[in-house]
C-alpha cells in the first residue's frame, strides 16, 4: 500500500505538498515522527483512506454464502451459493462517490458527522471487510502503513526521475499491485533532519 499511496502523491504534488505542511506543522522540522503524532495527521489519514478507496488491496472480498434464499438488489440469490463482493467496483462507483475516478483526500475530511473508517461500517468503503470477517491486522497495518508514511514524507521530498511519469495500472491478482514498480529519489527535506 506503501507504494500506491507514494505513486499517487507523486503523480499529484499539491496533495504531497499539504501531506508535508501538516507533517511539518505536527512534528516540527527537525524532529522524528513518534507513534503519538500518528492520530494528529489528519489529511494524511485522508490520503491513505482515498488511496485504499482508488487501490483496494484485494479486488474481491472473501465470499459469502447465505443460509436461506434471498433478494438482494432484485436478484434471486438461492441457498448456499457463493456471492463475492467486488471491492473495486463499490469503490468507484459515481452512484456513491462523487468524481470516482478523481484522486481527492478531501473527500474524507468533508462532513465528518459520518466519518468514514476502516472497520466497514460505511459499506461504501471496505478495504478490509467488515463485521466479524474484517481483517484482523487492520489495527497494525493502519499504525504501521501511517507511520513508514509519516517518516518517509516527512524527511525527504520525493521525486521521479527526469522524463518518467507515474504509470498507475494494476496487476490483477490475490491483491491489486503495481503492474510497473515505482521508482522514486528520495532528497533530505531539512538539514538537521535525525533520520
Amino acid at each position: 500500500m506503501v507504494e500506491w499511496v507514494m505513486a499517487e502523491l507523486l503523480r499529484n504534488p499539491e496533495v504531497m505538498k499539504k501531506v508535508q505542511q501538516e507533517l511539518t506543522d505536527v512534528v516540527g522540522e527537525n524532529n522524528i515522527v513518534e507513534e503519538f503524532h500518528i492520530t494528529k495527521l489528519h489529511y494524511l489519514d485522508a490520503v491513505l483512506k482515498e488511496t485504499f478507496r482508488r487501490h483496494p488491496p484485494i479486488p474481491l472480498l472473501i465470499p459469502r454464502c447465505p443460509s436461506e434464499s434471498c433478494i438482494i438488489g432484485g436478484y434471486m440469490i438461492p441457498k448456499h451459493s457463493q456471492v463475492f463482493l467486488n471491492l473495486w467496483s463499490v469503490c468507484m462507483d459515481p452512484k456513491v462517490w462523487e468524481n470516482p475516478s478523481e484522486f481527492w483526500p478531501d473527500r474524507f475530511l468533508k462532513d465528518n458527522e459520518k466519518k468514514i473508517d476502516y472497520i466497514g461500517n460505511n459499506f461504501q468503503f471496505l478495504p478490509f471487510g467488515s463485521g466479524r470477517r474484517v481483517c484482523p491486522g487492520l489495527p497494525l497495518a493502519e499504525r504501521m502503513v501511517m507511520y513508514l508514511l509519516a517518516t518517509l514524507l516527512h524527511s525527504f521530498e520525493w521525486r521521479l526521475p527526469e522524463g518518467e511519469t507515474v504509470d498507475l495500472s494494476e496487476k490483477f491478482g490475490i491483491v491489486m499491485r503495481k503492474s510497473t514498480p515505482l521508482i522514486a529519489t528520495p532528497y533530505q527535506r531539512f538539514r538537521a533532519c535525525h533520520i
